[in-house]
């Protein structure tokens, strides 16, 4: 079997091994395509100390699932969190904070660079018929983006989604059609343009908190998708008093964070991860096309060059065939 493992800052194709064994409840997937995530490329280098096979953004076809044979042949996406089902928090149907959950290509959980892997029956999502495999690739990223839109009532409310990379579209192509007075804000016009329907603002490289409060004033909620270190600075400079700010970045390198402004002006910062998939299939299927966003294809064997160019600045979408 076929696998790209990172181990100390670098990544190689691995051809050693037979198919992984399955566990109670699990299904064997056998991988169609893969999507090149921020977070793979922050693994690479050093993140959550990771080493193996990374990857969480798939579309995949069941071969093996003897607990549940009823998915076998299916195309799946799947939860990404895999909880142990026996906690509370599992057993009140949140797994995502499951204490000894695994998470797939991230937390003690081989992921989906791989000719196959293994995720447990009661994760899995059926992927509509009919919904192409480069559509149904975004359904992880995709739920991610619309989770604030389920954490805040959004409805009647002046929002910000700061930052024009891949979430920062996909958020907004997402909570655009349920929030009408929602804009986008990031450095690059020609990656703005790809939030069809939504308003754009522009805010050059170089352009201070200070300045974007100029630019664009005050909202009442800022989605920071920045993926940038100072992004909650700037969102903290751009919501109003007692307004909310949703941080959806994740690094590495610490964040900086002006505590005097959140503390004085009362401002509510929430911290938003994974979403519903479930949710995120249905607007795919009901029209929501995020194929602009993808920018190359690579095969497995392509790895270094896929990964090289999911890390270039502004890179969209990277997409891998097993």
């Amino acid at each position: 079997m076929r696998s790209i493992v990172f181990e100390n800052g670098a990544s190689f194709l691995s051809g050693q091994g037979s198919r992984p064994g399955i566990g109670p409840g699990e299904a064997l997937v056998r991988v169609l395509l893969a999507g090149v995530c921020n977070t793979d490329l922050e693994l690479l280098q050093g993140y959550y100390g990771f080493s193996g096979v990374a990857g969480h953004e798939f579309v995949g076809l069941v071969e093996e699932c003897p607990d549940a044979p009823e998915w076998v042949g299916r195309r799946v996406s799947a939860d990404i969190n895999c909880g142990c089902g026996g906690c509370a928090l599992c057993l009140a149907g949140d797994p995502r904070h499951c204490p000894t959950r695994t998470v797939l290509g991230i937390v003690a959980r081989p992921g989906c660079f791989a000719e196959y892997f293994t995720v447990p029956a009661r994760n899995l999502l059926a992927v509509p018929e009919g919904l192409p495999d480069d559509c149904a690739v975004f359904a992880e990223p995709l739920a991610a983006a619309l989770e604030p839109g389920r954490q805040v009532n959004l409805s009647g409310r002046r929002v910000l989604v700061l930052g024009d990379g891949k979430l920062g579209i996909l958020t907004a192509l997402g909570l655009a059609p349920d929030c009408p007075d929602l804009t986008l804000a990031g450095r690059h016009e020609a990656k703005l343009a790809l939030a069809r329907g939504a308003r754009t603002a522009l805010l050059p490289a170089g352009t201070t908190p200070a300045r974007a409060r100029e630019i664009l004033g005050l909202f009442d909620v800022v989605i920071e998708a920045t993926g940038r270190e100072d992004g909650l600075d700037t969102a903290l400079a751009l919501v109003r008093p007692e307004g909310i700010v949703v941080a959806k970045t994740t690094s590495r390198n610490p964040s900086r964070l002006d505590l005097a402004r959140l503390v004085v002006d009362e401002i509510t910062l929430m911290g938003s991860r994974c979403g519903d998939q479930s949710l995120a299939l249905e607007r795919l299927a009901g029209g929501l096309d995020p194929r602009p966003l993808i920018e190359a294809r690579f095969s497995f064997e392509e790895h270094e060059q896929a990964l090289a160019a999911a890390s270039r600045s502004g890179a969209m979408k990277v997409l891998l065939t097993p």
